[in-house]
């Protein structure tokens, strides 16, 4: 008798197991097919189905789909399995009507994003299989008309586009990107939603951003991999306005940036106010890309509460950086960045700059007004880099309270200052092949504690300063024969202090300039 009874325990449940799972849509038993016809509509049927059901899952088995733009729903689950391709249409009118979405932080009507949504929750794309953009066409629609000598014949979507943006607001400087009147679609974009994950599935050759949710709330991204290379402004992630956002375990080489923080562009920006907050980034690898970790330049609403963590950027043009101008206005505060390995950096492993609009002029502090502070780096390896660091701030607003903890760079070029306030370089080892490994400028309230080279350079300086005021190098030992230390120069150099550091190895303590005070130096 228990025999019997474990026997039927063990079908019910073998039943149960294998039984048909009414949350679940199988594409092609939906009037979808895996043979590469194009079945958007059904798609979409299956997912509008499923949602007026209270949610569930939409699959798509090993094989090949071919769709257009989707708009997903609260409730909804796409899952790609292993083996399935779901190819985006390359055909620009299945991407009509114009909807409202952001463009590189500007609200405007254009093309449908592929994965499309607003004021939904509980949005996930999930499995093993491949999502792909088929951008070429898009790629190809730019380069034709940023490349055409003198004007060209407008086509019926630029036509659409300027009548359905009457009225939009752009800085001087952005004109040229507006005039083009062409705006391609994100990958995934999603206005004002919240519970999102995207997790496990590869996405390739996005006609622009590649993950771009916009005022959204509690988005996990983890375990994925982007493949854009070799193609305009195909950026990996990008949180835009939004709060609670967890990246990690991912894959990315790209055409632009890996991976972006934003918060809306100029007074458009500004208008809606809203910062992206409370970020975590870690272990992530970062292939091709014009950034690593990149916040901004779009920063208008604020960046705040960012941690970076255990990531590698092999061949990324830079590592991390920061990018603003005058006008953005903006506070980016609270980051760090912790346990990062760089490799065959093309630019600067680490640069934080307010001159990305290089034309701007000094102006009042105001709103347009950018800010960064409150930014610290530690542990970080960088080998094959070009240029070990950049920080340039604006005369109205130096870059303020930054500091550098067990830093470890071999690089062409060394780490330049200008117009920063409140920064420390603590165990911090710039090997250069040209050029003095800190050179600091227009700045003040520093620290350099125990700071050095592994192969001096021949009449260069260590550390060379000019027009710095209030700061202490301290515990340093040239383990190695330096020619020269310390070069200071320039009138408003003063208050620089010299400490407990060791320089048996060095030739020359301290190199004054022509313009530097007798007093400028305290040993």
């Amino acid at each position: 008798m228990k025999k019997i009874l474990f026997i039927l325990c063990f079908i019910i449940g073998f039943q149960t197991a294998f039984a048909k799972n009414e949350g679940w849509i199988n594409i092609v038993n939906a009037g979808g097919n895996n043979k590469g016809i194009l079945c958007t509509e059904a798609i979409q049927k299956a997912i509008d189905k499923a949602a007026a059901n209270g949610g569930g899952t939409i699959f798509f088995p090993a094989g090949n789909y071919l769709t257009g733009p989707l708009k997903l729903r609260s409730n909804i689950c796409i899952y790609v399995d292993a083996g399935a391709v779901l190819k985006f249409s390359d055909n620009f009118d299945h991407y009509l009507p114009y909807v409202e979405m952001r463009y590189e932080g500007i609200m405007m009507k254009t093309f449908s994003p592929l994965f499309y949504a607003k004021d939904a929750e509980n949005i996930s794309i999930k499995g093993r299989g491949i999502i792909d953009g088929q951008g070429k066409a898009w790629w190809n629609e730019v380069y034709r008309i940023e490349t055409a000598k003198g004007p060209i014949p407008e086509t019926k979507y630029q036509k659409m586009w300027t009548e359905q943006n009457k009225g939009i607001e752009y800085e001087a400087y952005y004109k040229r990107t507006i005039d083009k009147h062409f705006f391609r679609p994100s990958f995934f974009q999603v206005l004002n939603c919240k519970n999102i994950l995207i997790e496990g599935v590869t996405f390739q050759n996005s006609p622009f951003w590649t993950i771009n949710p916009e005022f959204c709330d509690n988005i996990t991204i983890t375990g994925i991999t982007i493949f854009n290379p070799h193609s305009p402004n195909t950026d990996g992630i990008n949180p835009s306005s939004c709060k609670n956002v967890h990246i990690s375990n991912c894959h990315i080489s790209v055409g632009d940036d890996c991976i972006t923080i934003k918060s809306g562009r100029d007074a458009d920006g500004r208008k809606y106010g809203i910062a992206t907050e409370n970020v975590t980034i870690t272990n992530c690898t970062m292939l091709s890309g014009h950034g690593g970790v990149v916040i901004g330049s779009e920063m208008s609403g604020g960046i705040k509460k960012i941690t970076i963590s255990n990531c590698v950027f092999d061949g990324t043009d830079r590592g991390i950086r920061l990018k603003s101008a005058r006008g953005r206005g903006g506070v980016v505060e609270d980051i760090r960045v912790d346990n990062i390995v760089m490799n065959n950096i093309k630019e600067n492993a680490i640069i934080m700059d307010l001159f990305y609009d290089k034309s701007s002029k000094e102006e009042p502090v105001s709103e347009r007004t950018p800010v960064f502070r409150n930014i610290h780096i530690s542990n970080l390896t960088g080998t094959k880099v070009k240029k070990a660091g950049t920080i340039n701030g604006i005369t109205e607003m130096p870059i303020q309270n930054i500091s550098f903890s067990n830093i470890n760079i071999q690089s062409e070029d060394g780490f330049t200052l200008n117009t920063a306030d409140n920064v420390e370089f603590h165990d911090a080892k710039i090997t250069t092949s040209m050029g003095a490994a800190f050179k600091i400028e227009s700045s003040s309230n520093l620290i350099l504690d125990n700071v050095a080279t592994m192969k001096p350079l021949k009449n260069v300086p260590l550390i060379k300063l000019t027009d710095v005021s209030n700061t202490m190098i301290t515990n340093n030992f040239p383990m190695f024969a330096t020619d020269v230390f310390l070069e200071a120069d320039g009138a408003k150099t003063k208050g620089i202090y010299l400490k407990n550091n060791v320089l048996n190895n060095v030739s020359t303590a301290v190199k004054a300039g022509a313009n530097l005070d007798k007093k400028a130096i305290v040993e």
